[in-house]
């Protein structure tokens, strides 16, 4: 990724955040080192008008919008192996190998902040140098965030940001790998083995390594 894209993707994982009391503060302050440290290009300027949408509303219409949009609908949720396995019960070996890719890559999770939360995700992978497991969530998270952009109307005020991630950061995913998400949701309940594994993540990391607390809108 360029310097642009993880930007973007960086500025998403914080707008996808749950807009607390000090999320106008914080969109302001993303606009303002959006408009400063992006190229001007067409993706850069999508990105300023959406997040510019979304300070036009007040704080409780952000919230009421959050809710809606990501709370009631499993197909706009932001969990990613709940995209991959339903409610399957290999949800919680692939929330561990998760853990792992988290903690091997140097980051540690907010207090309470599940391992597959997209907008932590979206963050460590704007954040960390890439290796074959972050190369591989790269394609987990393609697959979902197409998903969730296909899912969402046009008028969401939270869809020009996965149709922002799927053009400009992700690119379209392979047939092969939303076969694969498919396939993994049919037989999750019986499979041995959880989807993450389908990718060649073995989930084995250092267990020593020093965390850093990634925190998204604090």
């Amino acid at each position: 990724m360029n310097d642009d894209q993880r930007f973007i993707l960086a500025a998403v994982s914080r707008v996808l955040s749950y807009p607390g009391d000090s999320f106008p503060e914080e969109l302001g302050e993303l606009i303002e080192a959006a408009e400063e440290e992006t190229d001007g290009s067409e993706g850069s300027q999508r990105l300023l008008g959406a997040m510019m949408e979304l300070q036009k509303r007040s704080l409780q219409e952000l919230r009421e919008i959050y809710v809606n949009t990501f709370d009631w609908t499993e197909a706009t949720g932001l969990y990613l192996t709940a995209h991959e396995l339903g409610d399957s019960r290999d949800r919680g070996p692939a929330l561990i190998l998760l853990q792992h890719i988290i903690s091997d890559a140097g980051f540690g999770l907010a207090d309470g902040e599940l391992a597959d939360y997209l907008p932590a995700l979206y963050e460590l992978v704007a954040a960390a140098p890439e290796n074959v497991h972050l190369k591989a969530l790269r394609r987990r998270l393609a697959v979902t965030t197409k998903r969730i952009a296909r899912h969402l109307p046009d008028e969401n005020l939270y869809a020009p940001f996965f149709g922002l991630l799927v053009s400009e950061v992700f690119g379209e995913p392979s047939a092969e790998d939303v076969e694969k998400l498919e396939q993994a949701r049919e037989k999750a309940d019986l499979d041995d083995m959880p989807y993450p594994i389908l990718y060649g993540m073995d989930g084995m990391a250092a267990s020593d390594r020093p965390l850093m607390d990634m925190k998204m809108c604090k």
